[in-house]
């Protein structure tokens, strides 16, 4: 072990639909952003004061196909990734720069695409506790076929 370690854990609610980009090759990755909330009470006016961070995360491959089928916005989500800061340059010629979480796993822990359809409610089961390695092209480590 190298002595460090780069790891999230958020669970919040989706900003907007997963946005999907499709790459030649077939590969794809889904960005979308994830608010989680800080409540406190001002002591000095005893207000309660909600707080809301925003985070940028992207999913890759299958896993990013999951997410765009199954959640929308306002869908509560658990994750786990790490942290990883890009830049580039834009047209008119800036640097931008931006930090993401890479998402390595995620449950699913509220959605709005629940269908009565009892084949889709169980494809959706399934995917709900689902585990990735970005390493591993995006499919489940957990997928024992045993």
């Amino acid at each position: 072990m190298n002595g460090t370690l780069n790891k999230v854990m958020l669970i919040g609610h989706l900003g907007d639909d997963v946005k999907m980009h499709y790459f030649d090759g077939g590969n794809c990755i889904g960005r979308f952003q994830l608010a989680t909330n800080e409540v406190y009470i001002n002591k000095t006016t005893n207000e309660k004061i909600t707080s809301t961070e925003w985070h940028n995360l992207v999913v890759r491959n299958k896993a990013a196909e999951i997410c765009e089928k199954y959640l929308s916005k306002g869908d509560k989500i658990y994750v786990e990734g790490r942290i990883k800061s890009r830049q580039w340059q834009a047209e008119d010629g800036t640097t931008k720069y931006t930090t993401e979480i890479q998402v390595t796993e995620f449950t699913f822990l509220t959605t709005k695409k629940e269908t009565g359809n009892h084949k889709q409610n169980q494809e959706q089961e399934s995917a709900k506790n689902t585990t990735f390695d970005a390493s591993n092209e995006g499919l489940p480590i957990n997928d024992l076929p045993f």
